[in-house]
C-alpha cells in the first residue's frame, strides 16, 4: 500500500458566494460551466446552493450575502487551454486582469482574476506551472 493518496486532479470546491446567480453566471459566460444540481429548500446550510461544472471541475456554491472581501479561500487555480484568448475574453466580460495581466513564470504564464464573491482564480497556461 502506498503511502500517499494520489491526487491527479482538482475534483470541487465548495465555496460561499456573495450572490448565487451572479457567481453562476460568471463562471458560465466566462468558462462555459453549466447547473448540475439546484436545492433552493432548505439543506445542511440552510441556504440556496448549486453545484455547477464544466466535466473537468466542480464548484459547489452555497449562497452567503454577508462574505467578506477576503473570501474564505486563498485562491484556487483552472489549467486553461487556450490560454491566448483569455485576455480578450475577460476583456469581453468585463472581468478585471489582476496584477497588469499575465505573471511570467519559469515554464508557464498565470493570468489572475476575482470572481463576483471576490475569489482570486489563477488562470494557468500550463497544467501545474511545468512542474
Amino acid at each position: 500500500m502506498s503511502d500517499f493518496l494520489k491526487a491527479t486532479t482538482m475534483d470541487h470546491v465548495n465555496m460561499n458566494v456573495k450572490n448565487l446567480e451572479q457567481s453562476v453566471t460568471f463562471y458560465k459566460n466566462l468558462f462555459g460551466f453549466e447547473v448540475r444540481k439546484e436545492n433552493n429548500s432548505p439543506n445542511k446550510l440552510d441556504v440556496p446552493s448549486k453545484i455547477i461544472d464544466n466535466d473537468s471541475i466542480n464548484l459547489c456554491m452555497y449562497e452567503d450575502p454577508q462574505i467578506s472581501s477576503r473570501g474564505g479561500i486563498a485562491n484556487f487555480g483552472f489549467h486553461i487551454e487556450n490560454f491566448d484568448d483569455m485576455i480578450s475574453k475577460c476583456k469581453e466580460l468585463n472581468v478585471e486582469v489582476l496584477y497588469g495581466g499575465p505573471a511570467e513564470f519559469e515554464k508557464s504564464r498565470s493570468v489572475y482574476i476575482k470572481d463576483p464573491s471576490y475569489y482570486d482564480i489563477e488562470l494557468s497556461e500550463i497544467l501545474g506551472g511545468g512542474l
